[in-house]
């Protein structure tokens, strides 16, 4: 859900920090107040296309955040985790920058990140409804979701995509298969002889080091040989050894401890010392009885890495790197002993294709029944809404096999009687899109979990009793939703509106107004109290003249 938006020099806004809060909000105000300006705002701050004249005048730029809670948006969670951008505390911000001069920048959760990113992610968070804001409804894909969610065929549908994908692949292997037999049957016999030439070898990575080390130490025997004799003719053998050389340091120390006990600190370390310059010479003693020369031994070393070193050269690849071309090298050869195997290759597309058609067959069949109940639902639904004699029609049309099935899924709208029906993205009028929406929303608002709705010219051309109908169902979709996680999650739902029954029904009431400073005009957005909210009633009510009459009339319909 929405928790806050903060606008800087935003067309005719030149500072606004709004809270929203859960539940049924509207928005009012004069025409040409600004109404429209937190949803222009909020559609830029979710990735929309900016267009001229957005910063306020004599400003070099414009700043729109929006805070957002995902704690029960999963679907939100999984794009950030994808996208390897962090949500600390459940709370996602986003951020958009746009320039006087065309430029323009965004940020997730303070990491920049492209427009369309921001689209993406945006579209996860909250569905704006007006005619020119971006529609998620719109969308064929969405349309599919909704019938599938509805139906409770989402499981299945992902299932019906995975088979389709496997089958997919499957038949592409085949098609390969056929068209460049000769091409794998040449490419598997050169394989063969590479796995069996690296395979003899038998080097992996670790061998590769371990190889050039002994190599290293059998090339220098004779020097390791001289030189840790030199090294122990040092330590204890010679006449000025090292040991014998603290030894008499030692004597000399034990003498003067007797005279001052502060002393002893540099005795103990001395002693220290001696013990380890014994285990040193012990241990370069027991190295020289060990070490010997072995030319046949590095012959055969020298004979291996030249080895390696030809077949790298070979292979283009570096030493290291053989043991991972012997695995890729088997791993292919595998994949093109299928090809060659035309009965095991077309028998496991088939099993994959029978198995995608059994579970496409069972979602058409799911969906055909969901088709006709939601269409029933929603066209009752639109009877309330001044839409007398609409229809609304889930037109299901057969397609070739697909990852989202057998058929393709289109919403058809009839406004009223006597009027074809038309798909719903070539509805014209923005109020008799707003309120389709309207009831496609309450109708399978229990089924999906859409965390914010805002709602734009949802009461265009309506008055009276169906103005208070839109107001309840409303008020209907802003209370709360059973969530992926088994609780009651929270919704919001923001509604621009020019009636006082749709307003008088709202939670929290926001007013938009407007005033000269400096010689510019400013908006300005505040959330009302319960008298400011009678006065905003009374003069949607009553116009610019506020009568007692007109209070209690808002008082009544606020009650």
């Amino acid at each position: 859900m929405l928790l806050s938006l903060s606008i800087r020099d935003f067309i005719i806004v030149k500072q606004l920090d709004l809270d929203f809060n859960v539940g049924y909000t509207v928005l009012t105000g004069e025409t040409g107040a600004g109404k429209s300006i937190l949803i222009d705002a909020l559609s830029l701050a979710l990735g929309a296309r900016g267009e001229g004249g957005i910063c306020r005048a004599a400003c070099e730029k414009a700043e729109i955040s929006a805070i957002f809670s995902i704690n029960d948006n999963l679907d939100a969670q999984q794009w950030l985790q994808a996208a390897e951008l962090s949500s600390d505390g459940g709370e996602l911000l986003l951020r958009r920058v746009m320039y006087a001069d065309g430029r323009t920048r965004a940020f997730i959760n303070g990491t920049t990140v492209t427009v369309a990113q921001l689209k993406d992610l945006g579209e996860l968070l909250l569905d704006i409804y007006s005619q020119n804001a971006h529609h998620s409804l719109l969308k064929p894909i969405t349309q599919r979701n909704v019938l599938d969610q509805f139906a409770g065929l989402t499981g299945l549908s992902q299932q019906v995509a995975e088979q389709f994908k496997a089958w997919h692949q499957l038949h592409q292997q085949g098609l390969a298969a056929a068209k460049n037999a000769a091409v794998y049957a040449h490419e598997l016999t050169e394989l063969q002889d590479t796995v069996a030439v690296l395979s003899d070898l038998s080097l992996s990575a670790d061998d590769w080091q371990h190889l050039q080390q002994e190599h290293l130490r059998l090339s220098n025997a004779a020097d390791l040989m001289s030189g840790g004799a030199a090294c122990r003719d040092l330590l204890s053998e010679g006449e000025q050894s090292a040991q014998r050389l603290l030894s008499k340091v030692r004597y000399q120390l034990e003498n003067l401890c007797a005279y001052d006990a502060a002393l002893q600190e540099a005795m103990e370390t001395l002693n220290s010392a001696l013990i380890q310059v014994a285990e040193t010479d012990r241990f370069l003693n027991h190295y020289l009885q060990d070490a010997e020369l072995d030319p046949a031994k590095l012959a055969a070393l020298d004979g291996k890495i030249q080895t390696v070193h030809g077949l790298s050269r070979k292979y283009r690849v570096p030493p290291e790197g053989l043991d991972a071309l012997l695995q890729q090298s088997q791993a292919r050869m595998a994949e093109l002993a299928l090809y060659a195997n035309d009965g095991a290759l077309a028998k496991l597309e088939a099993e994959a294709l029978a198995a995608y058609q059994q579970s496409a067959q069972q979602l058409s069949a799911g969906r055909q029944v969901a088709a006709r109940e939601l269409s029933e639902k929603i066209s009752a639904q639109m009877q309330h809404l001044s839409l007398a004699g609409g229809q609304f029609e889930v037109a299901l049309s057969a397609q070739s096999p697909s990852a989202s099935g057998l058929e393709h899924v289109e919403f058809l709208v009839a406004g009223h009687a006597g009027v074809a029906a038309r798909p719903l993205n070539k509805v014209a009028s923005g109020g008799e899109l707003s309120r389709i929406s309207l009831a496609i929303r309450v109708v399978t608002a229990h089924k999906e979990n859409v965390p914010t709705m805002i709602f734009d010219e949802v009461d265009v051309g309506i008055g009276g009793g169906v103005a208070e109908v839109v107001g309840r169902l409303l008020k209907q979709l802003g209370l709360p939703s059973a969530s992926a996680a088994g609780h009651a999650a929270e919704r919001q739902v923001l509604v621009i509106t020019h009636l006082p029954q749709v307003a008088a029904l709202a939670t929290w009431h926001m007013q938009v107004s407007k005033s000269q400073q400096d010689g510019q005009t400013l908006s300005h957005i505040a959330l009302l109290d319960q008298e400011a909210r009678v006065d905003e009633i009374a003069r949607m009510l009553g116009g610019l003249a506020i009568t007692d009459t007109t209070r209690q009339h808002a008082r009544e319909m606020l009650a």
